[in-house]
């Protein structure tokens, strides 16, 4: 390991060089990934994660100014095995392999031009990457499956329950009028769970310090996105039996739902935010 002489300033030609070599390289798994993010409504955060992590490494930058420096060799080894587990990806068509040896391929480069401790020091908007790469179908079928399920379930006992005349089979919520819901994958929580993950662990890394309470308001998303979506599908099937399908699944009403159930898990996800906080300063 040679040290340096520390720099604060831009970066040396051989850093630009090096990021404009890894974008080359890694262009079709951006692409890749770009499509994916417009695909599937619960990856669309994909594109934000870029744009706050880079957020994040310029407000976090005057804390870096006495950081030494120091090229490290081993940064270069993590490069290597990006690339490897990158061409594993393109060869088997996996995105997410692809997407994880994009983010491993930073932080080796950071690593190898600039040493351990600056890559300690960017290690939160380095690691913020990992939350545009799509996680592979293979787990986020069957939990969408499951949730459309558990959500089923629980809908039709709080609908039964303030007295509304459904049944359920599957999936399929059975009206008293003869008609039919379907609980889609929209429905199911999934999108609300995946998109504000990320933003739970921004708030929760910038407004917490207690690695136990950040953890809290992360994990909090999960009730708090099942329970928007359960209240979306009760008030839907409440409108359904009242004004009839066509009125409660189409038009702006429908979107509206959709909107509101998110906003009230956003706002929800806030509030648990700040009761930390004051847990925190008590």
């Amino acid at each position: 390991m040679s040290e340096q002489a520390f720099h604060p300033a831009p970066a040396a030609p051989r850093e630009w060089l090096l990021a404009a070599a890894l974008l080359a390289v890694f262009a079709p798994a951006l692409a890749g990934m770009a499509d994916q993010w417009l695909t599937y409504d619960y990856l669309s955060h994909g594109f934000l994660v870029p744009v706050i992590s880079l957020w994040s490494y310029l407000r976090e930058k005057p804390l870096r100014e006495q950081v030494p420096v120091a090229t490290d060799p081993w940064g270069a080894a993590l490069v290597g095995v990006a690339l490897l587990a990158y061409l594993a990806g393109l060869a088997a068509s996996v995105i997410s392999l692809q997407g994880l040896a994009l983010v491993l391929a930073v932080a080796g480069a950071v690593w190898l031009l600039r040493g351990t401790a600056w890559l300690r020091s960017v290690a939160f908007p380095v690691g913020y990457l990992i939350f545009m790469v799509p996680p592979p179908a293979a787990w986020i079928t069957p939990l969408i499956v499951q949730l459309q399920l558990f959500v089923s379930v629980v809908a039709i006992a709080i609908a039964q329950a303030v007295g509304l005349e459904v049944v359920r089979d599957g999936n399929v919520l059975l009206l008293a009028n003869g008609e039919s819901l379907f609980v889609a994958e929209a429905c199911s929580g999934v999108t609300s769970v995946i998109t504000l993950t990320p933003l739970a662990v921004v708030l929760g890394y910038y407004s917490l310090r207690g690695l136990r309470l950040q953890l809290a308001l992360v994990v909090a998303v999960i009730p708090l996105a099942m329970l928007g979506n359960l209240t979306r599908v009760v008030a839907t099937v409440a409108l359904a039996d009242a004004y009839g399908i066509e009125f409660a699944t189409e038009g702006p009403l429908h979107d509206f739902l959709g909107l509101s159930t998110y906003l009230v898990a956003c706002f929800g996800m806030l509030g648990v935010g700040a009761l930390l906080r004051r847990w925190e300063e008590r």
